[in-house]
């Protein structure tokens, strides 16, 4: 293809995903043939952060290009980098997903991990095409690394050819639970229909020209028609930053060209913002410096200033407006977009998250659950959250829930015993935690109010700590099992009454309740300690037969020794009516 038709392609957006620390930066630094993931904290990337990524690179370290012949017609390649959760896969931009492609890197000894879960439900869930690179061969026991991979297992020591294609093959068995059918990639006839497996090695570099080799024959087959430019400019704000007292936004600039002076409409969860772009500072090609632009072609990472910031928060999408229809009908589209989103539930928890993208991806993975939302947003955990959390206590206490992704709380933010706060920076820790809490608070809920029929328990008598004889009789018990509490009828462990609990009281404090392993002290009116309970060991909870029924009924709401405890009443019970039919 000539130049002047090559010109209005656009670079494919791909995003390198998977699981943390299993080489998605590295292998972006053997694409690069640098060492910049030596360069993170911990080696673990920290932010999202791309790649420009130019045709000439692609040559260069991709000879099989030359080889076969092929004849690229894109520009090169945007490549974006992420941390290893969902929502970075789940970036997105008008119409679709972000990235055109993707590049999920999996540790071939370690296969699909949560997070890489995660990925390939979001993947499959937008139809973005991917690849995997099956990657860190080279930990296979007495790999020789070789550059080509097809050739290089051929010449392999049979231990080392074994221990691979064992690990390959629990590879794709796992992979085909998720719904994909996949081969090596030379083995594949119809790229439609299987996922390319590419065995490589960052660390050797190992199978990395055919990864490149894959990817371009994807490019080149599938996404031509995507790839045209159209006079629309449209892109995503990523995230804001500050360098040397400026404020940046990092953006993608997926469509059409922006210039220094444009006016563009960003999306909001209020009104859509009208701002300019003051200046511009593109990616410069293999690096993660800047370099100042008058303009930006897309596709392209940047960072750009925009004189109206209000109100801008990250995952936002934007675009190019010159006129007032332009402006009024994009602020019109991005309202329907942002709605579309945000179709949140008349009840349901609270929910915050860093990006526009973190959040459509929780949101999504939520429902998934069946699990409604009643409020979400962009930003750390607020007290107008916790309010809101609080006022879900007397409609529906498993709703008094507030989840945040990735994001922190703002100071004075504390959770207490009636509203929850659970965080966290991974999806599908995030989703398990909440689930385990609402479990939890159900099964208490459900035991408190069976609780309320009666409780169970089991004292012992501590006769070295009588206080009072009689008018109350006061006297020291430790609970053995359960809960006692103030009003409860209790019987001897002969089965016969004895009296109810009249008050409690703990470290001459009073109090209705206390649980197992607790010492107090007891009061019980009608009875004289010297007459009734010189001889008693143990006092139980006196229980109905139908509140046996029900405690036998929900006996997985009860505890091991709650459960012991009303076997041993029963056994009293039993005892008891056989010596009065005697």
């Amino acid at each position: 293809m000539n130049k002047e038709n090559m010109s209005q392609l656009r670079s494919p957006i791909v995003t390198v995903c998977g699981h943390v620390d299993h080489g998605k930066s590295s292998i972006l630094d053997a694409f690069r043939d640098t060492s910049f993931q030596e360069e993170e904290a911990g080696g673990i990337t920290q932010k999202i952060s791309f790649t420009k990524y130019p045709l000439e690179q692609i040559k260069k370290a991709c000879p099989l290009i030359g080889e076969k012949g092929i004849n690229l017609d894109i520009p090169g390649y945007l490549f974006i980098d992420t941390p290893g959760h969902a929502a970075f896969a789940n970036l997105r931009k008008r119409g679709g997903a972000l990235a055109d492609l993707a590049i999920v890197v999996v540790s071939i000894k370690e296969g699909i991990k949560p997070q890489t879960a995660e990925v390939l439900q979001i993947l499959k869930a937008h139809k973005t095409p991917f690849l995997i690179a099956l990657n860190k061969i080279d930990t296979l026991f007495g790999w020789r690394a070789g550059v080509n991979f097809r050739e290089s297992l051929s010449g392999q020591a049979e231990h080392s050819r074994q221990e691979f294609e064992e690990a390959f093959l629990t590879f794709q068995a796992s992979l085909k639970e998720y719904g994909f059918d996949s081969a090596l990639y030379y083995e594949i006839e119809d790229f439609t229909k299987q996922v390319a497996l590419v065995p490589c090695s960052a660390k050797t570099r190992e199978g990395i020209p055919e990864l490149l080799f894959v990817l371009c024959g994807l490019c080149q087959k599938f996404l031509r028609a995507r790839l045209e430019i159209s006079k629309e400019a449209k892109g995503v704000i990523l995230e804001m930053k500050k360098d040397r007292g400026m404020e940046w936004y990092e953006i993608i600039l997926y469509d059409g060209e922006i210039r220094e002076g444009d006016e563009i409409v960003v999306a909001s969860f209020g009104e859509p913002v009208l701002t300019k772009i003051r200046s511009i500072s593109e990616i410069m090609p293999l690096s993660v410096k800047y370099q100042s632009s008058k303009e930006l072609k897309a596709a392209a990472g940047a960072r750009i200033q925009l004189t109206n910031k209000e109100g801008i928060q990250p995952g936002m999408p934007f675009q190019i407006a010159r006129t007032k229809a332009e402006i009024e009908r994009a602020k019109l589209q991005f309202k329907k977009e942002i709605a579309e989103i945000m179709a949140l539930d008349r009840e349901g928890i609270i929910i915050k998250a860093d990006s526009l993208g973190s959040l459509e991806a929780l949101i999504t993975l939520l429902k998934q659950e069946r699990i409604q939302i009643v409020k979400a947003g962009i930003g750390p955990i607020s007290k107008g959250d916790f309010i809101s959390a609080k006022a879900n206590l007397g409609i529906n206490p498993l709703d008094a829930l507030i989840v945040g992704f990735n994001v922190d709380m703002e100071e004075g933010v504390q959770q207490n015993d009636n509203v929850k706060i659970i965080t966290n920076d991974v999806v599908y820790k995030l989703i398990e935690d909440l689930q385990n809490w609402r479990k939890e608070r159900q099964d208490e809920i459900l035991k408190g109010r069976l609780m309320e029929l009666a409780t169970i328990c089991k004292l012992e008598v501590l006769h070295e700590h009588v206080f009072r004889n009689s008018n109350p009789a006061i006297f020291g018990v430790r609970v053995i099992a359960g809960k006692v509490r103030v009003g409860i009828p209790l019987i001897d462990q002969n089965g016969e009454d004895v009296a109810r609990v009249k008050s409690l009281q703990e470290e001459k404090s009073s109090v209705n309740e206390a649980r197992e392993g607790k010492e107090l002290a007891i009061a019980l009116s009608g009875i004289a300690f010297d007459r009734r309970l010189k001889e008693v060991k143990y006092l139980y909870s006196g229980v109905s037969e139908s509140q046996f029924k029900e405690f036998k009924k929900n006996k997985d709401l009860l505890s091991a020794g709650e459960l012991r405890v009303l076997d041993e009443i029963a056994s009293i019970k039993s005892k008891l009516k056989i010596d009065k039919s005697k």
